[in-house]
């Protein structure tokens, strides 16, 4: 194998040139189920086979080297197919456009494009071809970064809130929905999507010395997914501390603020830009709930901590071992239940409510 020069980054690649080509044939060989565009290798295209034209096709892609996008997101109840550039450079609309006409049937296509100037300009000539031709496209952009306060004349970058809408409208193609209908259900969901992102080091791409710009005790808030700038370079902190300030300024990111508050639903997605080791993922991703819990005042659990204190309640009372008078009884006796099985912010606040009405009854 070859990494370079001597003075490239280390990357486990045949030639810095065959990246993307040889990371296709490797992921087809293991999703056989998948299949690749004839054109290839200019033409990057994976695609389902199995997909139902009769449904809404659901098409996404741009620069490779954040993997598993695109490709890892073909499937059912996802994308229907995934284009694939250079690294960190978009794919060509001609790509583009050959996507669309191997998938797109009666049911329409969707495209969900990244807020990157080449994403736009690629996607949207080819959007603009296949309508030419009679086919029913839509286009949905995401951008939904929060690290600048005053985003450039581009608009904010898209960042991994594009993989909660390539999952929440391909789960709505799947189920039958018509185009008009997972279009704007796709544009709801980018609106409702705040995304901050933070470096421990630059990006480094196949057959380039590593990048060096930030500092061995630097990181940096917002740096973007190509390398580019971000909001701030600070010193290292613990990561509680360094959670704690990022989910602060998603909270107030001032285009979903409004969103957030006591007992907000919010779905908490931690991404990988790709060298974060699972350890540190998952001590990001404790930190991550406890943070969100803290700032959103509810628990991120779906629910299950509420079901936990309920059931409680009714095995008590089933039981008979959950005394229902006097009210002080009962209510220490719920305090107790709850103590014992509920946790989260939830489970404290309920305890202190029935503690203190056993004091005044």
């Amino acid at each position: 194998m070859s990494a370079g020069s001597s003075s490239s980054s280390k990357k486990l690649i045949n030639e810095p040139g065959s990246v993307v080509t040889d990371a296709i044939n490797g992921f087809l060989a293991t999703h056989p189920h998948l299949r690749r565009l004839d054109g290839f290798p200019d033409i990057k295209v994976v695609f389902d086979p199995a997909h139902d034209k009769s449904k809404v096709a659901l098409i996404s892609g741009g620069g490779s080297g954040h993997e598993p996008g695109h490709v890892g997101y073909v499937g059912a109840g996802m994308l229907t197919a995934a284009v694939a550039g250079e690294v960190f450079a978009s794919p060509p609309a001609s790509a583009v456009l050959a996507a669309i006409r191997a998938v797109t049937g009666p049911g329409g296509c969707l495209l969900v494009v990244k807020n990157y100037t080449g994403d736009r300009l690629h996607f949207g000539l080819a959007a603009e071809q296949a309508k030419a031709e009679g086919l029913a496209v839509e286009v949905v952009m995401v951008g939904e970064d929060a690290a600048i306060d005053t985003p450039r004349m581009a608009g904010r970058r898209g960042l991994a809130g594009t993989a909660l809408v390539h999952k929440i409208a391909g789960a709505a193609a799947a189920a039958g929905a018509p185009l008009p209908a997972v279009a704007e259900l796709a544009r709801s969901v980018a609106s409702r999507c705040a995304t901050l992102g933070v470096a421990l080091s630059g990006c480094t791409l196949p057959g380039h010395p590593p990048n060096t710009r930030l500092g061995p005790a630097d990181v940096e808030l917002g740096l973007g997914i190509h390398g580019e700038p971000g909001a701030a370079v600070l010193p290292l902190p613990p990561v509680k501390q360094l959670v704690e300030s990022m989910m602060t300024r998603l909270v107030a990111y001032k285009a979903t603020a409004s969103l957030f508050g006591p007992w907000a639903r919010v779905a908490l997605l931690v991404n990988n830009l790709g060298a974060t080791p699972p350890l540190e993922l998952s001590i990001v991703a404790g930190e991550a709930m406890a943070a969100a819990e803290r700032q959103g005042g509810g628990d991120g659990d779906c629910g299950d901590t509420l079901a936990a204190g309920a059931a409680a309640l009714l095995a008590g009372l089933q039981a008979g071992c959950l005394p229902t008078a006097p009210a002080a009884a009962a209510l220490r006796g719920i305090a107790s239940a709850i103590n014992s099985a509920m946790g989260g912010t939830s489970g404290g606040l309920y305890q202190a409510v029935a503690d203190t009405l056993a004091g005044k009854s």
